[in-house]
């Protein structure tokens, strides 16, 4: 079974209050076996329209990464990220190859 990843792009308007998303999120990571590649960190922009922050998270499957995302633990937070951020947040399939 592949693996599956949020790639999120966020830029933050109020980096205090994107700590309690971050908090907020944190139980729904660990329920559902997030791992963390990408979180902040230097980037290069080389096309199309960057954005300050971008993060990279590992799930043990698509439906892991689904149902995280779906949780009401998350939801709770996304209520927060909305409220201090700009993002887009994508769900990917892994490849296994």
């Amino acid at each position: 079974m592949p693996k599956a990843y949020w790639i999120a792009r966020v830029d933050v308007r109020d980096p205090e209050r994107y700590n309690d998303y971050i908090a907020t999120a944190k139980p729904a990571f660990e329920k559902y076996g997030a791992r963390f590649l990408v979180r902040g960190g230097a980037y290069e922009p080389l096309e199309g329209k960057a954005r300050s922050r971008n993060v990279v998270i590992e799930f043990p499957s698509l439906q892991h990464a689904r149902d995280c995302y779906d949780s009401p633990e998350y939801q709770a937070a996304k209520a927060i990220r909305q409220e201090v951020a700009d993002a887009e947040l994508i769900l990917v399939e892994g490849h296994e190859g």
